[in-house]
C-alpha cells in the first residue's frame, strides 16, 4: 500500500503545484485548511518552498536550484536583493543579524523567513535574473552537482558542463519524472580531484578511460546507490558501465532515473531511497534491466577509473592535489578563479550583493558555488588579482582561512529545521573562533574537515568528515541540554569511508574541549606529513577514543537549552514568541 505522501503526490505534484502556491499566496496562509496543511506543504516542496519548523508556521524557506553551482552574472546580486527585501525575520540571529543567504552542500542557496504572500514577487525577481526554485525540494531530482570549475579547470579530464546543463534542462525539466519515490541526487565529476563526490550520490558519473577499437578514449564510469543519513550511509556501487560521449552518458543516467521512478519503493518511505533499492536489487540486475528496457545501445563494461587521483575531501596530503577550491587557482585560459571561505556557509544579504559587485569589477561577474558551502569568483585576469585580494570583503571571507574555518561545514539546525535536535550555525561560528585561538595545528596541516549535522539525516555530511558531529540531546546537571555524538576518520576519495562514532551524547559545552584534545593528540603523535584521516587509520579508533576527552573549557557555550522545545533558539522568551507567531 502506498504511503500517505505518495497518495498526496498522485493527486497533484510537479509543475501544477505552482498555481496552487500562487493561489494560496494571494489569499494568505490562513486560507490553507488546517487539516490539509501537511498535504499542501509536502507538495510545495517541489517548488523549493518549505514551511519552517514548528512555531514558525507563517514563515517559509525557499531553496534555489542552479546546476553545478553556476550563478551567471547578476544572479547572485538578485538573490542578495531578494534576501535584503524579503528574508527578514522577527528575531535577529546573534551571530549573523538579519537577512542572509545560506550556501548549501549541494551547490545551491536557501533563503529563510519568507512569507507566503511574498513568494510570487520573490519568484518574479529571481526568475527575471534566470534563477529558479523548481524541483529544488521534495521527492524530485535535486540540484545537479559537479565540479564547480567545469569548463575552467586547467586539469579537467572530461568536459562535463554541457552534460550538466542537459541534465538540468531535459531531465530535471521533465515534469513526467518529477514525482520520484524519494529525493534523488545526480553528480558528474570531470576533474581529477573528484569534487562532485560521486560516491555519495544516487547516480554519479566519474572520469575514466577505455581502449575502444585500439584507441584510448575518455568518458565516464557509472555508480549508483550512494547516500548518507539515518546512520545507514552507503557508498555508490559500480554499475560496470562506461560511456564515452555526452549522448550515451545522458541516456544511461536517464535510464536509471526512469528505472528507479518506475520500480522504486513507494510503500515504505524509510526504504525508498535508491541506496536501499540498489541493496535489494543488486547492480547486476539493474544493469541487465537498463540494457533490456531503458537504453537502445549496447552497454560497455567499465573503463579504468582515476579514483586513485581523487583528493577532494579525501584525507590526503595537500601535495597530492586540491582538497577544496579555496584560494587562487589558474584557469585553463590563463585567467584565475578565487575561492573564498564563508564560515558555515552563511552570507549576509549585503555581503552577497557586495560579492556580486566585486565579481563584476574584477572578473566576468560569474560566481560558482562548491559542495563545501563556499563561493568562487571566476575569470579574474592576473593583473587584477592583487587589487581583488586587497578588497575588505576578502578579509572577512578570506581565500586564506585558518584550518578550522577552511574545513568546517554546518547544516541549518534547529534555527529552522524541524528534524534537527540542536542549533548549529551560530554555535559553530563561535566554536571556530575558540578553536582558532586556543588550539595549535601543525604548520603543514592546512585543513581539518569538521562537519556538523543537527540530526542523523546528515545534511552537513558529518559521515564524510575528519571529525563528524551529530546533534543529540542529553541530561546534564538534571537538565536536558543540547549534545553531540563525535565521530572520526571519514572521507571520500579513492576508498570512501564513513566516520566511526567514538563518543555519544556529549553536552555541547564539552565538545570544543573534546575536539581540542583530539587535535592536540594528532599534533603530538602523528608521523611527519600524516593527515588526520591517515593518523586515525594508523592509530585505530580504540586509541583515538582515548584521546577524545570531553571537558568544559572557557568556551562560552550559548544555546545550551533544549532549543528543540522552543519556537526559535534565539527568542528571548516564549511569551514573545507566541505574540510574534500569531501577529501575522
Amino acid at each position: 500500500m502506498a504511503s500517505k505522501k505518495e497518495a498526496w503526490k498522485s493527486e497533484l505534484y510537479g509543475d501544477e503545484v505552482r498555481e496552487k502556491i500562487e493561489e494560496f499566496a494571494e489569499k494568505g496562509v490562513d486560507a490553507i485548511p488546517e487539516d490539509e496543511r501537511d498535504k499542501w506543504f509536502t507538495r510545495f516542496k517541489f517548488w523549493g518552498v518549505f514551511q519552517q519548523r514548528t512555531g514558525q508556521d507563517s514563515y517559509f524557506m525557499m531553496r534555489l536550484t542552479n546546476a553545478n553551482g553556476v550563478l551567471d552574472p547578476g544572479q547572485l546580486r538578485a538573490i542578495g536583493e531578494v534576501a535584503r527585501d524579503y528574508a527578514s525575520g522577527p528575531v535577529e540571529n546573534p551571530e549573523f543579524g538579519d537577512a542572509w543567504v545560506d550556501l548549501t552542500t549541494r551547490q545551491s542557496i536557501q533563503l529563510h523567513w519568507l512569507e507566503l504572500e511574498d513568494i510570487p514577487e520573490v519568484w518574479e525577481k529571481l526568475e527575471a535574473a534566470g534563477v529558479s526554485s523548481r524541483s529544488a525540494g521534495g521527492d524530485t531530482m535535486r540540484n545537479i552537482t559537479g565540479c564547480p570549475v567545469a569548463g575552467r579547470d586547467k586539469h579537467e579530464l572530461v568536459e562535463s558542463q554541457p552534460l550538466l546543463d542537459r541534465f538540468q534542462e531535459d531531465l530535471r525539466g521533465n515534469d513526467a519524472l518529477s514525482n520520484m519515490p524519494r529525493k534523488f541526487n545526480i553528480s558528474v565529476t570531470g576533474c581529477r580531484e573528484g569534487c562532485a563526490q560521486d560516491s555519495i550520490n544516487d547516480v554519479g558519473l566519474e572520469p575514466a578511460k577505455k581502449e575502444i577499437d585500439g584507441e584510448t578514449v575518455t568518458g565516464f564510469n557509472v555508480r549508483v546507490g550512494g547516500g548518507l543519513g539515518s546512520r545507514k550511509p552507503r557508498v555508490a556501487r559500480d554499475l560496470d558501465i562506461f560511456v564515452a560521449d555526452e549522448d550515451r552518458a545522458y541516456e544511461v543516467v536517464r535510464g536509471f532515473v526512469e528505472l528507479y521512478h518506475e520500480h522504486g519503493n513507494r510503500d515504505v518511505r524509510a526504504r525508498a531511497r535508491s541506496r536501499f533499492f540498489v541493496d535489494e536489487w543488486g547492480t547486476e540486475k539493474i544493469r541487465d534491466l537498463l540494457q533490456e528496457e531503458y537504453v537502445d545501445f549496447e552497454l560497455q563494461s567499465a573503463g579504468e577509473n582515476i579514483r586513485d587521483e581523487y583528493t577532494y575531501n579525501a584525507g590526503r596530503p595537500e601535495s597530492d592535489g586540491k582538497h577544496d577550491h579555496i584560494g587562487v587557482h589558474e584557469q585553463a585560459n590563463g585567467d584565475y578563479y578565487v575561492g573564498l571561505s564563508v564560515a558555515v556557509g552563511r552570507l549576509t544579504a549585503s555581503d552577497a550583493i557586495e560579492l556580486a559587485d566585486i565579481a563584476d569589477e574584477y572578473g566576468s561577474g560569474e560566481v560558482r558555488l562548491t559542495r563545501r558551502q563556499n563561493p568562487l569568483l571566476m575569470d579574474v585576469p592576473e593583473e587584477k588579482l592583487d587589487d581583488l585580494l586587497a578588497e575588505p570583503l576578502l578579509g572577512k571571507h578570506t581565500p586564506v582561512p585558518n584550518p578550522f574555518q577552511r574545513g568546517t561545514v554546518a547544516c541549518t539546525g534547529t534555527e529552522f529545521c524541524s528534524l534537527a535536535l540542536t542549533e548549529t550555525k551560530a554555535r559553530t561560528a563561535r566554536m571556530l573562533r575558540w578553536l582558532r585561538d586556543n588550539v595549535d595545528v601543525p604548520d603543514d596541516v592546512s585543513q581539518l574537515k569538521i562537519h556538523y549535522s543537527g540530526c542523523t539525516a546528515d545534511c552537513g555530511q558529518a559521515n564524510t568528515a575528519d571529525i563528524g558531529l551529530f546533534g543529540m540531546r542529553a541530561q546534564k546537571d538534571g537538565e536536558m541540554v543540547e549534545a553531540m555524538d563525535i565521530g572520526v576518520g571519514g572521507g571520500i576519495g579513492e576508498e570512501p569511508s564513513f566516520v566511526e562514532w567514538i563518543q555519544q551524547r556529549i553536552p555541547a559545552d564539552e565538545v570544543p574541549g573534546a575536539i581540542a584534545s583530539l587535535v592536540e593528540a594528532f599534533a603530538e603523535r602523528r608521523e611527519p606529513g600524516q593527515t588526520f584521516r591517515e593518523w586515525v587509520e594508523a592509530e585505530g579508533t580504540e586509541a583515538v577514543t582515548e584521546y577524545c576527552v570531553p571537558e568544559e573549557t572557557d568556551f562560552e557555550a550559548p544555546y545550551m537549552h533544549d532549543a528543540k522545545q522552543s519556537w526559535y533558539p534565539f527568542a528571548e522568551d516564549e511569551a514573545q514568541s507566541e505574540q510574534t507567531v500569531t501577529s501575522d
